[in-house]
């Protein structure tokens, strides 16, 4: 038969622990025997579930908060199951476990604790963070959170030295770094995936060398481009967004621990130590900002939504070019998806999906906005609710990176389509303008011109390239034999020699630049 532990109510979190004859799955307690931890787990065995090993707790019971000391009284249920964190927030106990190794470092190092105490804390973090990564522990709503979660876990394992943890913290402080703690990481795991998609689009410029497709303007066509040379434009918009990260990830790594509530400690600690630990580039000088800011998540999912929306902007257009009316484009099975009643139908779900969820990045920064805009200086409760959204607008834009990426490796574009399309649409106009202004034509002036050869044109059903000599004199005597060097998709790409123009030579310069700097060729 297995054994229970008591819990005491005085001192708080203190317990009776007894082995349990057959270890399972999950964590109930640990005791400390000699230098070693040794994990003792209850029978139960509930995934991700909050459970309530005390018999206090059987008896209607509550465990004495951390925070209890002035209460005669115990928060109602309704009011413990509304304020509750943990649900969400244990995502955090990497960071969480990290300030804390940092903290108490420090504190030992300042004389606020023994060498000794130091070293059971710890040790006891690691026995946590073992657990936790085991799927072994129990997370518990009563503890409100990740923070008293580990620590009074930490109290339960190794007993007095956990309770000089909090020293010169307050869990103001305490949040804030491993929100920017996790926030760092998941800059670096978005850059990451922002990396693989340029590839993918670099790569797939590289398999379609030279072919030219309509470019746009108000959806309607406009001029010839190389399709690398669009390709690229998504390269491009995907390395301002990683600047932008990379922007943000510099302006957040600033330490907020040792700020405690608001004001800081007369404890004395040495900030410059955890921040270095920490690998910020240093504390915050301010203690009331320290515990107020959030301007780093905010900026964070400002640029996760203008990413959001150039992914969006690519999933319309390759929606829009794997339609039948287009048909420039086809998605393998592998990236596509059927029809519950339709048989005949192929689509291109996850561009669709990449376009939709862009919606939930941008919802996510306007909850943060609208929750930031109102609150007073120094910590409010109000900033719990900041980690829902900051973790689903990463969650959301990873795998919006994730899919495209997939998407543009299982693409073909539909080359004998495309150049039956091409001619439609008078492409080569603006080229037949250049050539004009060649002859010392006024562009005004070009712009007439071809605009009367463009309605001639459309008179007679044909293309530009179509016309005679003579019909074109007709419009100006200007024109001559050589105009037909102009006219054409083909002709009209080749005059492109701007710098970032769309022109065969300085598109090739574009994707050796991209090749090298994502190491494509390698």
């Amino acid at each position: 038969m297995e054994s229970t532990r008591t819990l005491i109510n005085s001192p708080p979190l203190f317990t009776e622990q007894r082995i349990i004859s057959k270890p399972q799955n999950r964590i109930g307690f640990c005791r400390k025997n000699q230098k070693k931890f040794e994990v003792f787990c209850t029978s139960e065995t509930l995934k991700d579930s909050v459970i309530d090993l005390s018999s206090a707790k059987k008896q209607n019971s509550k465990e004495v908060k951390l925070w209890g000391g002035r209460f005669e009284e115990s928060v109602t249920d309704a009011v413990e199951k509304f304020s509750e964190s943990i649900s969400y927030d244990k995502a955090l106990y990497k960071q969480d476990i990290m300030g804390s190794r940092a903290h108490a470092t420090m504190l030992a190092h300042q004389g606020l604790m023994t060498a000794s105490d130091r070293d059971s804390i710890l040790q006891g973090l690691d026995e946590i963070e073992r657990c936790i990564e085991a799927g072994e522990f129990v997370w518990r709503t009563d503890r409100e959170d990740v923070h008293m979660n580990i620590e009074a876990a930490l109290t339960d394992m190794i007993g007095e030295p956990a309770k000089k943890l909090h020293t010169a913290r307050s869990r103001n402080d305490q949040v804030v770094t491993d929100l920017r703690l996790w926030c760092r990481d998941a800059i670096d795991k978005i850059l990451s995936c922002i990396k693989r998609l340029q590839v993918a689009l670099v790569t797939l410029a590289k398999r379609n060398e030279g072919l030219i497709v309509p470019g746009y303007t108000h959806l309607q066509r406009a001029q010839p481009v190389l399709l690398q040379h669009l390709l690229l434009s998504y390269v491009e918009q995907l390395e301002r967004d990683a600047g932008r990260l990379v922007d943000c990830r510099g302006r957040l790594n600033v330490c907020p621990l040792g700020a405690c509530a608001l004001a800081g400690t007369g404890l004395p600690i040495d900030r410059f130590m955890t921040s270095d630990a920490l690998g910020f580039t240093a504390p915050m000088r301010n203690s009331i900002d320290a515990v107020s800011d959030r301007d780093f998540v905010l900026e964070f999912l400002s640029a996760n939504s203008i990413a959001a929306i150039h992914l969006s902007r690519i999933g319309e257009e390759w929606v829009l070019w794997a339609s039948e009316e287009f048909g420039f484009l086809t998605p393998s099975d592998s990236v596509s998806t059927g029809s519950s009643i339709m048989p005949q139908k192929k689509n291109p779900d996850p561009m669709e999906l990449v376009r939709g969820k862009s919606a939930r990045v941008v919802g996510d920064l306007v909850t943060l906005l609208v929750l930031c805009k109102g609150l007073p200086q120094a910590y409010n409760r109000d900033l719990q609710e900041d980690k829902e959204p900051l973790f689903d607008s990463v969650k959301t834009l990873t795998g919006m990176l994730e899919v495209s990426t997939e998407f543009a490796q299982n693409i073909t574009f539909n080359r004998e389509r495309i150049q039956r399309a091409l001619p439609a649409g008078h492409l080569d106009a603006t080229t037949l303008a250049d050539y004009l202004v060649n002859k010392n034509i006024p562009f005004r002036t070009s712009h007439d011109i071809v605009g009367r050869s463009v309605a001639l044109c459309v008179s007679k059903h044909c293309q530009l390239q179509d016309l005679t000599l003579d019909e074109l004199r007709n419009v100006n005597p200007i024109f001559d034999e050589d105009v037909y060097e102009y006219l054409g998709v083909e002709n009209s790409v080749k005059k492109f020699a701007s710098y970032g123009s769309t022109g065969s030579e300085r598109v090739t310069e574009q994707l050796g630049f991209w090749a090298n700097k994502l190491d494509v060729n390698r």
